[in-house]
């Protein structure tokens, strides 16, 4: 992986990479950085697999539907806001974030709405080209998430883990963003790279 390149163009496109190697060390520089905020998680197993959720709910107000199964106070929370965490399901060297999405509530706050918007990405996850990051999220990040949410879809019931490209109602890959630079009105992007294989 070529993480120079990666980051010589993220921060190209104002949005603010940051290494560590270890998850413990990133939950640590974010602990720090984040305080007295409104703070919502989208989906993601990197995320739980740190333990970010316990850790900055100590100094913040963090809603995360993984863990305030409140389906109506969702939304109103992810509006308000002012932090938006999530991961990527592909990362390319050359400065794409995919990612892939079944409702679309995790992308949109992906894009729009918040002050500052933060991705923790483990090194697993990233690929040398576009296509091939692509590739990674609809035919890795994808089957595995729906064959952990149980949904009734080619790629979690079959031996094969791959995209069917289904049409199937639990089909988990209906919205998929690739973000290039950091969308205009919004303040802050910032990029976690972690040494570690993390998530799907």
């Amino acid at each position: 992986m070529k993480r120079d390149k990666l980051f010589v163009t993220l921060e190209k496109h104002g949005i603010e990479p940051k290494w560590f190697e270890t998850r413990e060390a990133a939950a640590a520089y974010l602990v720090e950085e984040i305080k007295g905020q409104k703070v919502a998680f989208g989906g993601s197993v990197t995320l739980e697999q740190m333990s970010l959720y316990e850790k900055l709910k100590e100094e913040n107000e963090v809603f995360w539907h993984w863990k305030n199964p409140d389906g109506a106070a969702r939304r109103q929370a992810e509006l308000d806001a002012t932090v938006y965490i999530s991961s990527a399901n592909g990362v390319s060297e050359t400065g794409e974030i995919i990612n892939i999405d079944g409702n679309g509530n995790r992308v949109a706050n992906m894009l729009y709405g918040q002050d500052w918007v933060i991705f923790v990405v483990g090194e697993n996850k990233v690929e040398e080209t576009l296509e091939k990051a692509m590739w990674r999220a609809r035919n890795v990040a994808a089957p595995l998430n729906a064959r952990r949410l149980k949904k009734k879809t080619p790629c979690a019931l079959g031996e094969e883990c791959r995209c069917f490209d289904c049409s199937a109602p639990d089909r988990v890959c209906r919205v998929a963003t690739i973000t290039m630079e950091k969308p205009s009105p919004m303040k802050r992007m910032e990029f976690i790279l972690v040494g570690e294989s993390l998530g799907y």
